[in-house]
């Protein structure tokens, strides 16, 4: 057994702990630039208790998931206003964002000198600038991950930059800042956030320390994800959701991903789609097309053991079987009204360049088994 694990230094969880960011900000930097999401309105208390306590604060809106414009133009402003530290307060869009405008103001250069794939693939050789993580929904674990997922328009692909240097600081997880969240976010981020906690434990790379995250947090989905999506002053349902995606985003950063994501992330830079509910309408058919691909070709795989235990977690029946899971899945994405791809505009003619890509994904690799072009293509009509 070799793995290693790391993580955001450190970590406050809890109800209005958002109210401990100034003090921790006030020991990191002196200007701030905030990143946030379209709605202002959000971070105002925020912007006030930062100049309380004499920090110069600039915003930044990213007004939807971020590309490598977005971050080129975030870092020129934070250099013109001399910023020493970034916030991210929003979804995982904005952490995201956030995420890399603090690598490239201590390493320079441009996004696509540091983007997988894409781009040059360079590596980031300095500490990020300090950089605190504030989620407002509960999905992408964005503040606990050690990459930044950008979308390049230019070659309609999204990927990621990644690297340890670039684990926040700190992330505060305050499961009120999620209660306003609306119905429908609330389950596509929800469903990433059971997806980031299956993708790992049947990884490639799944290690005890993950292992035992992922139990916790897809038992805590089970129980919470359709209570938050009902009624979003539901605490505990909400605490619950914001702790998952808190241990999904430790497991993926240190375990690996799947074909979800695979596939998630051509599909996310060819159209509009957000990428929540992508993983979601992928997420019980690639489960499906995996225990069948393993009952086939590596019967005696510990991931048909996984699997047959994330359908007993998820259902709470002790007899379960592995393909009793991708059914509890599919009821609940049904319940939860996640639309087909059809409604973003995915047709049977994109199949094939989605999947190349797909099979070129560092999230494929993670998974289980390798999936032929034919069985990626299954998923996406099914899914369809």
């Amino acid at each position: 057994m070799h793995f290693e694990f790391a993580t955001a230094t450190r970590i406050i969880f809890g109800p209005n702990t958002v109210n401990e960011v100034p003090q921790a900000a006030a020991s990191l930097g002196r200007r701030v630039l905030l990143v946030t999401g379209a709605t202002l309105e959000r971070a105002a208390p925020l912007v006030q208790q930062l100049r309380e306590r004499s920090l110069e604060v600039l915003t930044f809106s990213i007004m939807g998931e971020p590309t490598t414009t977005d971050v080129s133009e975030g870092v020129r402003r934070a250099r013109e206003a001399g910023c020493d530290l970034i916030i991210g307060l929003g979804g995982g869009s904005v952490l995201d964002a956030g995420k890399a405008i603090a690598a490239l103001l201590s390493n320079g250069g441009e996004p696509l000198d540091y983007l997988e794939v894409i781009g040059r693939g360079q590596p980031i050789t300095q500490p990020a600038a300090p950089y605190i993580a504030v989620p407002t929904t509960a999905g992408t674990g964005s503040e606990v991950t050690k990459n930044a997922v950008l979308h390049s328009p230019e070659h309609r692909v999204k990927a990621s930059i990644r690297s340890p240097f670039m684990l926040p600081r700190l992330a505060v997880v305050d499961p009120t800042l999620t209660y306003t969240t609306p119905p429908s976010v609330t389950a596509g981020a929800g469903l990433d956030a059971l997806t980031q906690l299956i993708e790992p434990y049947v990884s490639t790379k799944a290690n005890p320390m993950t292992d035992a995250l992922c139990r916790e947090g897809m038992r805590r989905v089970a129980r919470s994800l359709r209570r938050a999506y009902q009624n979003g002053n539901d605490a505990p349902a909400r605490e619950d959701m914001a702790l998952a995606s808190l241990f999904g985003g430790i497991a993926l950063a240190n375990a690996a991903l799947g074909a979800v994501h695979g596939l998630a992330g051509p599909l996310g830079g060819f159209y509009t789609a957000p990428h929540g509910m992508i993983c979601a309408r992928l997420l019980p058919y690639v489960m499906a097309v995996n225990v069948r691909a393993l009952r086939t070709r590596l019967p005696d795989s510990p991931a048909l053991q996984r699997y047959e235990e994330i359908a007993r977690l998820l259902a709470g029946n002790p007899a379960a079987s592995a393909e009793d899971g991708a059914a509890w899945v599919e009821k609940l994405c049904a319940d939860l009204d996640i639309p087909p791809l059809a409604r973003w505009g995915v047709t049977q003619e994109d199949f094939p360049v989605l999947i190349v890509a797909a099979q070129k994904a560092s999230s494929t690799k993670g998974n289980p088994i390798l999936l032929t072009d034919e069985e990626l293509a299954e998923v996406l009509e099914r899914a369809l």
